[in-house]
């Protein structure tokens, strides 16, 4: 029992090690790079929800940005702008901006960062507020 603890105890720090190499050059995960890390695990037979586990604390202790986080709290923000009042507007819009770009800590471009928002918006259906006094389409420019 206890050489078994050990032997998993190892196979996560090589996962860990793994995890490392996999985002060294920006210490960001995006979902390509979570895919790959949840199939090297599957690989060394470790169970995804282990490696997830290891994933998230390897990043929490590293600083890393796990991308699909950031997506899910930005995702959270909109619903509620979003059911708010039906429509999420320009300055609602901004303020999801800039708390997603805080929590890549610059890790991902404006454009990217605004892309994003804007994909989860759409993929959910929800509406925006264009138009108004100077007929602004800062949502269909993005």
């Amino acid at each position: 029992m206890e050489e078994g603890m050990s032997m998993s105890d190892e196979m996560k720090r090589q996962l860990g090690e793994f995890i490392k190499l996999q985002v060294y050059d920006d210490k960001y995960i995006d979902r390509a790079e979570e895919k790959n890390i949840l199939s090297e695990a599957l690989k060394r037979n470790i169970p995804i929800d282990e490696a997830l586990a290891v994933m998230r604390q390897i990043a929490d202790t590293n600083d890393y940005v796990v991308e699909r986080d950031v997506e899910n709290q930005a995702k959270e923000m909109l619903e509620q702008f979003a059911n708010n009042d039906g429509k999420i507007d320009k300055k609602e819009f901004e303020t999801a901006f800039g708390i997603y770009k805080k929590a890549t800590r610059g890790r991902v471009s404006d454009i990217k960062a605004k892309k994003c928002l804007k994909d989860i918006i759409l993929s959910n259906g929800w509406k925006v507020k264009e138009g108004g006094l100077f007929g602004s389409k800062w949502f269909s420019e993005i």
